[in-house]
């Protein structure tokens, strides 16, 4: 068993170790609207479900160069966001809007998605996407050089093909997952296991 101090490794190297570990991660697409009104658009997989009661979502946004990046900056500041589940259908121009744009630039615009209304916040969302979570600002939290973001769903968007009698089929839904690199995983084999008593 190798064994590693975090301290005395650069960075890059923890990351490569975790992002190497901590699989599959699901990915959370993520727009939000910056005070010009620019929609930014971009994927995170530092991503996960904390709650459901109240129903929380925790985001993890890396800074760059010390800086905010544009979806904490425009979190921070709107205080709403929509989150869409990446799935086999869209991944492909999801995949696009990680490229490093200006702030004044969509990189909606890169891709073939189209923006409709939310219903709850003023964030416009992806038409395209099967899931969609309207969230307001709970909570952000600064560690390091991460902005740590919480939000609360205040609005619930399921596409009717994939809901089944009040649950979600994972089959229908067909997620993806991040792994390390350029590598993601799709759902793969399904098993069951009791829980003990």
């Amino acid at each position: 068993m190798l064994s590693f101090d975090p301290n005395e490794q650069s960075d890059r190297e923890n990351y490569k170790l975790l992002i190497g570990s901590v699989i599959p991660r699901p990915i959370a697409f993520i727009t939000s609207v910056a005070e010009d009104g620019t929609v930014n658009a971009a994927p995170f997989s530092y991503f996960n479900a904390i709650s459901s009661k109240p129903p929380l979502l925790t985001v993890s946004v890396q800074r760059k160069s010390r800086k905010s990046k544009d979806t904490a900056r425009n979190i921070r500041e709107k205080k709403e966001f929509v989150v869409h589940i990446v799935d086999e259908e869209n991944v492909v121009e999801v995949n696009k809007t990680a490229a490093s744009l200006p702030a004044d630039q969509s990189e909606i615009d890169l891709t073939d998605f189209t923006l409709i209304d939310s219903e709850a916040v003023s964030i416009p969302a992806v038409k395209q996407s099967k899931v969609r979570f309207e969230c307001v600002l709970e909570q952000l939290v600064e560690l390091g050089e991460t902005d740590l973001i919480i939000g609360r769903i205040v609005r619930f968007h399921i596409d009717e093909a994939i809901y089944q009698e009040g649950r979600i089929s994972a089959e229908a839904l067909k997620p993806v997952s991040r792994l390390a690199g350029t590598n993601y995983a799709k759902l793969g084999e399904i098993f069951s296991l009791k829980r003990p008593q």
